[in-house]
């Protein structure tokens, strides 16, 4: 998700004389989902995998004002996969044990529409010379997913094949993922950490092709960089982590471990408005454990870059924030790939000006 758009520090630093009204008013976008891809396959287990590229992206490691904050996110995703990736999910949805040699030609196709709740708290106190926030994301939507081709599965000499499709949807609400972030400033310097996780209360079913949820718990925790000057408008930034799945009980399966790194790029043009690029990738770094020998270690990859745009407004004394960007994915391996959108609607505190005239001045620009 995108990262929440701020000020580099508390003293309020300006761009060409204006002071931007606003202080890292959408952290709550980039404690996002992780596994909204579940609901519409991704990879490891399945095709399914915890993290969900492009969480974090631009100012994600700017500090926020003190209080409460609320994020709400569209997202959009449509992907699709051949070899591996989608016989994967024919061999758990089809329960074919690994004592039987299979041989596969699939396509899978999925789409999903969500909507994504993030409440986000703020603490004034600071922790360890930081910023503390706490969060955690809900989301309802609907997925589906497609699954045709051909399958030819043998028991020593008996062979059978199978030619068809089938498809599966579902509209329900998804996993739980709790967040904690602590930031530091350093005039247009800005650090951070963080720490997050699955908790699989979501609509999920071993033998279903469609789920919101990824049936098994993760944790999720690494570090990020943001680099602002608000006198130029140039801003960068870069998120990396890695995560650790549980196995999942019902299938006995473990994903093995990820790392994930996520980018963006922008310039403002104004005090309000900004454009640039987003990125992320995704490399499974160990095997997973439990899958059937025709997938070998399963290890996932995806790439993914594309365009953004972001839009600050007061809303009463509130801060509000408009974000749209989206991301055109190559290079994948053992995932479906295809393209994502979102769109964030956020509202959080603003930040406190020095004088009241300058307060007025900048609700009437």
């Amino acid at each position: 998700m995108d990262a929440g758009k701020g000020h580099a520090n508390s003293r309020g630093q300006t761009k060409r004389g204006i002071r931007f009204p606003f202080r890292s008013p959408v952290m709550a976008m980039a404690m996002l989902t992780t596994s909204v891809w579940s609901a519409t396959v991704r990879a490891d287990e399945g095709g399914v995998s915890y993290w969900l590229p492009g969480r974090f992206s631009s100012l994600a490691a700017t500090p926020q004002v003190a209080g409460w904050s609320m994020a709400e996110v569209y997202y959009h995703t449509s992907v699709s996969a051949f070899g591996s990736a989608a016989a994967s999910r024919e061999i758990q949805v089809g329960r074919i044990p690994a004592a039987v040699n299979v041989d596969l030609n699939l396509r899978l196709n999925g789409q999903g529409d969500l909507v994504l709740l993030n409440p986000t708290y703020t603490f004034a106190t600071p922790v360890l010379g930081g910023q503390l926030a706490i969060g955690i994301v809900g989301l309802f939507g609907r997925s589906s997913a497609n699954l045709a081709g051909t399958l030819t599965a043998a028991v020593g000499p008996l062979a059978t094949t199978r030619t068809g499709s089938f498809g599966d949807s579902i509209t329900a609400v998804g996993d739980l993922y709790p967040q904690a972030t602590l930031k530091w400033n350093a005039g247009v310097h800005n650090f951070m950490t963080y720490v997050t996780g699955d908790i699989p209360v979501g609509a999920y079913s071993p033998t279903r092709l469609a789920n919101l949820g990824i049936g098994h718990a993760a944790i999720d925790g690494g570090a990020g960089y943001t680099y602002f000057n608000p006198q130029t408008g140039h801003e960068f930034s870069a998120v990396a982590g890695f995560t650790y799945n549980f196995k999942n009980q019902d299938t006995q399966y473990q994903n093995g471990i990820d790392f994930h790194i996520d980018w963006g790029a922008s310039q403002f043009l104004s005090k309000q408005v900004f454009v640039g690029l987003v990125g992320y990738a995704y490399q499974q770094i160990t095997d997973d454990f439990g899958q059937h020998p025709v997938l070998g270690g399963f290890r996932s990859r995806v790439l993914g870059a594309g365009p953004q745009i972001g839009y600050l407004f007061p809303v009463g004394d509130m801060q509000g924030y408009l974000n749209l960007k989206g991301y055109g994915e190559f290079a994948a391996e053992n995932r479906p790939a295809g393209w994502n959108t979102w769109l964030t609607f956020s509202i959080s505190p603003m930040a406190p000006t020095t004088t009241v005239t300058s307060t007025r001045r900048m609700t009437m620009k």
